[in-house]
This record gives structure tokens, C-alpha cells and sequence, in this order.
């Protein structure tokens, strides 16, 4: 959420980033409220202390006087109750909009209206050339008996799969290694709730807008599961004012994640690719606010995934993310593509944002600077390892001839010490 002192002395500039997001945001509305608000607040303050003044002078005043006095409070009190309603309508029809207001993106995400027109900073890795006939991982899955799809769908419908013998071990390795790198470099690792109240999918910028994403229980509950531990780790601290020593905080998690996928029917709706589960290790960090100090952990949560990858051996790129496919809350956004066979390209395997204040002024999220103001919080995510999206890359590009697929070094002490698994298939 922007500050909304700063949309009332800035509003061409939340108009330009609104644009830039291909977002609407009705900002003379916004404005129209606020003054509308600000106005009555002060009227309403005003009859607060006549009010005041004359509760305080009914007991001195003649009996014959008291009567038109006491009339006059009744009429004051209706009038004041009258005023609060119009403000209270007034407040939630400002709340809902801000809540829609996107946040400013960085003068460095380029211009753009969809993914096609996300900007390459690099390639790493050189993508693999086959001397023989590669299989997909679903080919290669459902061959080694590791990979089965239709039984998935037919007890929990389309997009579910199970994950059966080494594959299943694999995808425990993985996670294990992400997890464990990020541990390493000083993550505090948690275990977090996978249901959540929709105040704290609001809290972090998922709602309003991706309620058609999340899956929800009934009313009675009003719980989501959700589609990254991102969720709970940012606001694992809210409504809280954190110690300046404290900071940063650096979390990582290792969760299921849950997406519904809305809207991609007919896309991807083979494999792995776009599941409704998968896991997923998700690292968090949250510090002061200083701008500098953000686009710091930006770049180094970026690098802390391309270092997995690169130990992998799994070519990739990263993208700066244009603004019509930046999501309502990032400041800016880094993709990392790895290379997978059977798409004959890059695909999404990790999203590197940072946000500014915008989560943290919505969960409450504050600290105490040194002079002892509270300002709020700067927040930042990035995917270390997202479990089928990897398992593609991994069984793609480290097939063999046989059919077979090699371990990358740094996970076969989590698989027995193997390099190879599965059966020659020919």
C-alpha cells in the first residue's frame, strides 16, 4: 500500500506507475475522498468540542436554561452520530481503493505489456545439444516408472500427479540442498503455516486481485492455502516495531504451495510445468528503509539462486521484468529462466522481487531507526528451488543415452551417494 500522503503530493507519479503496470487506479477518486474525509474530520472535531464544552457547563447553568441546553446536546449528539457514518463510509470506500493503488515501479523495469517484453541481462550456461533422441520428462518420468500422471488426475483431478520411486527422493534432494545452502549463508530457516487468514493475503499484496489464484475454505474458517511460504514469513512480524539491532532478518522456508492456476486452461497442461502442488524453498528478507540497502539484498537473493543453478549445472537467464507483468506490489522484478529441452526454451523457475514499505505497510510492519522513530519495514522474496519446475531442468538436461539420468555432484550425498539413477531403457 503507498502512503497516502504520498499519493495526495505525488499523484501524477502513482497515475505514471499505475500506466507503466497497465493497472487502473482511480487516483482522482482517491483524492475526492481524501479531501472529502479531511473535511468532515474537521468538522467533526469541531462539534466534538462544543460538545465538551457545554457538557462541561450544564451543571452550572439555571434550571429554566438546562432544558434547551440538554435539547441542543440531543441535537448536537445526532448531528456528530450522522457526521461519524458519513466518514466511516467515506473510510472504507478510501481503504478499498488504496488497496488497489499499485506500487511505483523502478525508472530501471523497462516498458513493456506482457512477459514477451521482459529485458535479458544475462545467459549462463550453454544449453545442451543432444546426439541422441532426449526424451521430456514426462516421457522419460512415465518410462523409469517415476512419474504418474493419470492416476493424479483421476483422484485429485487435472495438474496433480504422483511422484513415485527415485523421483520422489530427487525432489526431497533438491529441496534439502536449497535448503540447506540458504542455512549456510545465515537464513534462519522456519516451518510455516500453509493456511492463512485473508487478512494476511491481503497483508501481502495478494489480495484484492488474486483471489481467483488462491484455494480458500468456507466462510466459517476463512483460511488460504498458499502459494508461497512468502506469505507467512513477511508477515511473521506484523503489527509489530522491530529492533534496529535486529535487522535484517533473513528467513528461508521449505513448503507446500497450493495454486489453483485460473485462467491457463488449455496452457502448459502437460507435466510438471503447472501443477496445482508443488514445494518450494522461498527466502525472505526484511530490513530498513533505505532504498540502496533494498536493491543490496535485491541482487543478492538473485545471486544466492543462481548460485544453485550454476552448481546444478543447469544453464539459465535472468530477465528484468516489464512493467505489464509486474504483479501490484513489486518495486522491480527478477525472473530466472532455466533452460528446459522439451519447451525448446527458457521457462520460469524463479522470481526475484522487492517491494519497498509496500507489504509492510500493510501488515504493520515497523521498526525503530536510531533517532527512535518507527518507520516501516522494506521486504524482499526470492524462489531458491521450486520442486517440479527443477525436477524438469534436472531430468532434461541430465539425461543420458540409456535413459538414465546423472546426478549433479552436489545432490548425490542426499541420494545414497549415486550418480546415476533409474534403469537403462535401451
Amino acid at each position: 500500500m503507498l502512503d497516502l500522503k504520498f499519493i495526495r503530493s505525488h499523484p501524477d507519479q502513482v497515475r505514471a506507475g499505475a500506466h507503466k503496470k497497465r493497472m487502473a487506479c482511480d487516483v482522482d477518486r482517491i483524492l475526492e475522498l481524501d479531501t472529502q474525509h479531511r473535511a468532515l474530520g474537521v468538522e467533526i472535531d469541531s462539534l466534538r468540542q462544543e460538545q465538551r464544552h457545554a457538557g462541561k457547563h450544564l451543571a452550572s447553568v439555571e434550571a429554566d436554561a438546562r432544558a434547551a441546553l440538554i435539547e441542543a446536546q440531543a441535537e448536537l449528539k445526532a448531528k456528530l452520530k450522522d457526521l461519524e457514518l458519513q466518514q466511516g463510509a467515506l473510510t472504507e470506500e478510501l481503504k478499498r481503493l488504496l488497496l488497489l493503488v499499485p506500487n511505483i515501479p523502478a525508472e530501471a523495469v523497462p516498458e513493456g505489456a506482457t512477459d514477451a517484453d521482459n529485458v535479458e541481462i544475462r545467459k549462463v550456461g550453454v544449453p545442451r545439444s543432444f546426439d541422441f533422441a532426449f526424451r521430456s520428462h514426462i516421457d522419460l518420468g512415465e518410462a523409469q516408472d517415476w512419474l504418474d500422471i493419470l492416476r493424479g488426475a483421476r483422484i485429485a483431478g487435472s495438474r496433480n500427479y504422483f511422484l513415485k520411486g527415485d523421483l520422489s527422493l530427487l525432489e526431497g534432494a533438491v529441496m534439502r540442498y536449497a535448503l540447506d545452502v540458504m542455512v549456510a549463508k545465515g537464513f534462519v530457516p522456519l516451518s510455516v503455516p500453509t493456511l492463512v487468514r485473508t487478512e494476511t493475503m491481503v497483508g501481502t499484496g495478494y489480495f484484492p486481485g488474486g483471489e481467483e489464484q488462491a484455494y480458500r475454505t468456507d466462510s466459517r474458517d476463512d483460511l488460504c492455502l498458499v502459494g508461497t511460504a512468502e506469505v507467512p514469513i513477511t508477515a511473521l512480524h506484523q503489527d509489530e516495531i522491530l529492533d534496529l539491532d535486529t535487522l535484517p532478518l533473513r528467513f528461508v522456508a521449505l513448503s507446500s504451495c497450493y495454486r489453483r492456476e485460473a485462467g491457463t486452461y488449455g496452457k502448459d497442461t502437460k507435466g510438471l510445468y503447472r501443477v496445482h502442488q508443488f514445494l518450494k524453498v522461498e527466502q525472505v528478507v526484511i530490513d530498513v528503509a533505505d532504498d540502496a540497502k533494498s536493491l543490496e539484498h535485491h541482487l543478492s537473493i538473485l545471486q544466492n539462486s543462481e548460485e544453485i543453478l550454476t552448481s546444478l549445472g543447469l544453464p539459465y537467464r535472468v530477465v528484468n521484468v516489464c512493467g505489464g507483468d509486474l504483479g501490484q506490489p513489486q518495486i522491480q522484478k527478477f525472473d530466472i529462466e532455466t533452460w528446459m529441452p522439451s519447451r525448446e526454451g527458457y521457462g520460469e523457475t524463479h522470481s526475484a522481487s522487492r517491494f519497498h514499505d509496500f507489504q509492510a505497510r500493510r501488515l504493520n510492519l515497523r521498526y525503530r531507526d536510531a533517532e527512535g522513530k518507527v518507520q516501516f519495514c522494506h521486504t524482499l522474496n526470492n524462489t531458491v528451488a521450486a520442486s517440479t519446475r527443477m525436477l524438469i531442468a534436472l531430468l532434461e538436461n541430465h539425461q543420458t543415452r540409456e535413459g538414465q539420468v546423472r546426478i549433479p555432484a552436489p545432490l548425490r550425498p542426499y541420494m545414497g551417494g549415486r550418480e546415476l539413477i533409474g534403469k537403462p531403457l535401451c
